[in-house]
C-alpha cells in the first residue's frame, strides 16, 4: 500500500555508484519500525505512543512547507559521508569521484538544504567538508545553515584569544580541549608549514602558554563571575572540565604532533580565513543561524528550553537569530551558557535548563508542531521522540566516520537525511536502516486505530 502510494518519492539516489554507503530501497511506515529504533516518548507521557501520536497528529494546526526541506546534521568534518547523505537526499547528481563532480537534481533545484549544525570537530577534514558546502551553495543550492555547539564552541574559543583576558571567556580557548587539534594540524601543514607560515611564528613556548591559557587567578575571578548566571554544582563542573583539560593540553598537542607555537599560529590562521572578509571560510559564520522555521517545523541543532520557548514566542525564529548574532559579538558567556547557548548544547539532562510542558505549550502557541534536530546519537537512523507532548525528528545518526569508528559501528560509510515535503510527508533515509522510514499524518493515524 505504502509503496504504490509513495513511490515516486523513493530510491532518488542519482549517482550512486560514487559513492560507498549501502542506501535502502524499500519503504516502511515509521511507526512499524521497532519502538526503540524508530519511535519514543517520555516517560511522563502517560498514554501509549500511538495514543500519543495520533491525538497530536488530530490537530489541524499543522503548515507543511512550501518546498521540499532536505535536512542534514552532525557531519564532524567528514565530507564523505555529508556527499554520501546529499546522494541520498535526491537533491544532487554524482557525476564522479571528486568532490566537485555533482550538480544538482531536478528536485535539488526547487529544495532547501538545511544543515543541522556541527560541522567542525571530530571527522577527517572540516576544510575538505566546508569546501564541499560551499560548493553546494556555488552550483546553486538554497543552503541554510545552523549552528551546532561544536561549531560555537570553536568559534569562542578562537573569538577569546582576540579580547583581553576576562574572568568570562579566557578559559574558553583551553576548554575546547583535544576535539579542535585536528583541525589546527589541518591549518597548519596546509598553510602554515615551512616557509609559508613565517608570518605566524612567536616568540617562544612560555610566551604562547601566556596568550592560550587562562591567568593564575582566574579560578577565582570566574567563580564569581560565573556564579550571577550558573548555580554552584554547574560552576564547579565547568571549573573542574577546564582544569583537567589545562593540565592535558600540551600532551594532547604532542600526540597530534603540535606545539603550542604551531598551535596558536593555527589558531590565529583561522582568525584570517574564518573572520577576515577576504578569508575563504568567512562566509560560513557570516551565513550562520541559530534556528530555522519552515511552516509548523522548527528546526535547531538539539532542541529547547522553557526560557528559549519563551524567546521565540515573543521574537519569532527571524528575532532569535538576530540576538544569536548579536550576542556572538557582545557576550560570549551570555551566549554559550544562556537559553540561546543550550539550543545547541540541550541532551535535556536533569542539570540543563528545564523544558516542561509549559515550554511545549509556548511552541505550540507559537505555531511549531514539531522540532527537527541533531545532536543526539543514533544507530539505526531517525526517531520520533515524544517529548513534554512536542513531536521531536531526532536526525544525529552518527554520520563521520570516527564517532562511528569510536561506537563501534561497522556499516561502512554514514549517510542520512530526513526529507520533509510539502505532501505532508516526512521521509527517513539512513545507511544503518534497512528501510526508508516514512511518516504520513493520516496513514499514521489510521495504523494508531489499529
Amino acid at each position: 500500500m505504502i509503496l504504490k502510494k509513495f513511490k515516486h518519492y523513493f530510491n532518488r539516489y542519482y549517482g550512486k555508484q560514487w559513492i560507498n554507503a549501502k542506501l535502502p530501497t524499500q519503504a516502511q511506515v515509521w511507526m512499524m519500525g521497532p519502538y526503540e529504533l524508530s519511535v519514543k516518548k517520555d516517560s511522563e507521557l502517560t498514554d501509549a505512543i500511538a495514543c500519543e501520536i495520533k491525538a497530536h497528529l488530530d490537530s489541524d494546526s499543522w503548515i507543511w512547507p512550501d518546498k521540499t526541506i532536505y535536512f542534514f546534521s552532525d557531519m564532524h568534518a567528514d565530507a564523505d559521508a555529508f556527499i554520501a547523505s546529499l546522494v541520498a537526499s535526491g537533491g544532487i547528481k554524482k557525476t564522479g569521484k571528486k568532490d566537485k563532480q555533482f550538480k544538482l537534481s531536478k528536485e535539488g533545484k526547487k529544495a532547501r538544504f538545511i544543515l543541522g549544525g556541527d560541522c567542525f570537530d571530530k571527522g577527517p577534514s572540516t576544510l575538505r567538508l566546508l569546501r564541499v558546502i560551499k560548493l553546494l551553495i556555488d552550483k546553486g543550492g538554497d543552503v541554510v545553515i545552523l549552528a551546532g555547539n561544536h561549531d560555537i564552541r570553536t568559534l569562542v574559543g578562537i573569538l577569546s584569544l582576540s579580547e583581553k583576558k576576562k574572568a568570562c571567556s579566557e578559559h574558553f580557548f583551553i576548554r575546547m580541549g583535544l576535539k579542535p587539534l585536528p583541525l589546527f594540524k589541518e591549518i597548519y601543514d596546509c598553510y602554515l608549514k615551512g616557509k609559508k607560515g613565517k608570518k605566524y611564528k612567536t616568540a617562544s613556548t612560555k610566551t604562547c602558554r601566556k596568550k592560550l591559557f587562562p591567568s593564575k587567578n582566574w579560578a577565582q575571578r570566574y567563580q564569581q563571575y560565573a556564579k550571577k548566571y550558573l548555580s554552584e554544582s554547574a560552576i564547579k563542573k565547568d571549573m573542574k572540565h577546564t582544569i583537567e583539560k589545562m593540565n592535558n593540553f600540551e600532551n594532547w598537542c604532542t600526540r597530534k604532533g603540535l606545539t603550542l607555537p604551531q598551535v596558536y599560529a593555527a589558531a590565529k590562521k583561522w582568525q584570517e580565513l574564518f573572520l577576515h572578509p577576504k578569508g575563504e571560510f568567512y562566509w560560513f559564520f557570516k551565513h550562520l543561524k541559530l534556528a530555522n522555521r519552515e511552516g509548523s517545523f522548527f528546526f535547531v541543532h538539539a532542541g529547547v528550553d522553557n526560557s528559549s520557548a519563551k524567546m521565540i514566542r515573543s521574537h519569532g525564529v527571524k528575532g532569535i537569530n538576530k540576538i544569536f548574532k548579536k550576542e556572538l559579538k557582545s557576550d560570549l558567556f551570555k551566549l554559550y551558557h544562556g537559553p540561546l547557548g543550550n539550543m545547541i548544547r540541550t541532551k535535556y539532562r536533569d542539570h540543563e535548563r528545564d523544558f516542561t510542558k509549559k515550554g511545549s505549550l509556548m511552541m505550540y502557541n507559537s505555531g511549531i508542531n514539531a522540532i527537527v534536530h541533531g545532536h543526539r546519537n543514533l544507530y539505526y537512523g531517525q526517531r520520533i521522540m515524544l517529548r513534554k507532548g512536542i513531536m521531536n525528528f531526532e536526525c544525529d545518526t552518527s554520520l563521520d566516520i570516527n564517532t562511528r569508528k569510536k561506537e563501534g559501528i561497522v556499516r561502512g560509510l554514514g549517510a542520512s537525511v530526513t526529507i520533509i515535503h510539502p505532501q505532508k510527508l516526512v521521509l527517513g533515509i539512513s545507511s544503518d536502516y534497512p528501510f526508508i522510514k516514512v511518516f504520513e499524518p493520516e496513514l499514521t493515524k489510521k495504523l494508531c486505530n489499529i
